[in-house]
């Protein structure tokens, strides 16, 4: 993921923030249905909480980030590679079962090949879950309205047919995210031949609405998609 990176601010914020615990990781193992024994990539697996997800539910995972920092502790969950995605040139063809993505797909530009490059490496018929922020959650100009008067929070869609991007700070650097519509993005998919096969959207889960009333008010806006693919390449 070639993107300017603070790694403290990651371990600081997002690893440690409830939310992540709490709706990230759960929709992910709800997603991906590991099997036991199967070998998952972690595409962009930071420090490793899915990694670790993924093998409390008895399967095996490798993990793969940029940030040498974030793999030490990834490492404890299973092998890790660095690199760069969506570089995979490192994994041969059909080297892993399966492969899922939790919130990595936002930050990369040339996400078609990241997708082509996962077909590649998942066997026939595996599995990849992507786990993002919900594109209406990221079109550039998007976020929630509140009416003065009664307080009812409605949702301002921005810029959400186009491709875009938008910058967000993240400790010491800028971190871009890139918004593509639902349908570009399952377009790309099957075009890299990933079938789908289930999508979820979640808005705020229980545990983040009692801790935050607005949070609570956007309970019916999606904030999370969760897509899961089945490798459809013939075997």
């Amino acid at each position: 993921m070639a993107v300017d990176w603070d790694a403290h601010w990651w371990l600081s914020q997002v690893a440690t923030d409830p939310n992540y615990r709490e709706d990230v990781i759960p929709l992910l193992i709800d997603m991906l249905r590991p099997v036991p024994e199967d070998l998952y990539l972690d595409l962009g697996c930071g420090e490793g909480q899915g990694m670790r997800a993924v093998r409390a539910a008895g399967a095996r995972a490798i993990g793969c980030d940029q940030d040498r920092v974030l793999l030490d502790q990834a490492r404890l969950d299973g092998p890790v590679v660095q690199c760069h995605l969506p570089e995979l040139g490192w994994l041969g063809e059909e080297a892993v079962d399966g492969a899922y993505a939790v919130l990595v797909l936002e930050h990369i530009d040339d996400f078609e090949r990241l997708l082509v490059e996962a077909a590649r490496t998942v066997v026939a018929g595996g599995v990849l879950v992507i786990i993002a922020n919900h594109p209406a959650f990221t079109a550039p100009g998007a976020g929630p309205l509140i009416d003065p008067g009664d307080g009812e929070v409605t949702w301002r869609w921005g810029a959400y047919l186009a491709p875009g991007t938008s910058v967000e700070p993240a400790g010491s650097f800028n971190l871009m995210m890139y918004h593509r519509p639902l349908g570009t993005l399952l377009t790309a998919a099957g075009q890299a031949g990933w079938m789908l096969e289930a999508l979820v959207e979640r808005g705020p889960g229980d545990a983040a609405a009692e801790r935050d009333p607005l949070l609570a008010a956007q309970r019916n806006i999606p904030r999370l998609i969760g897509l899961r693919f089945q490798n459809a390449a013939p075997p």
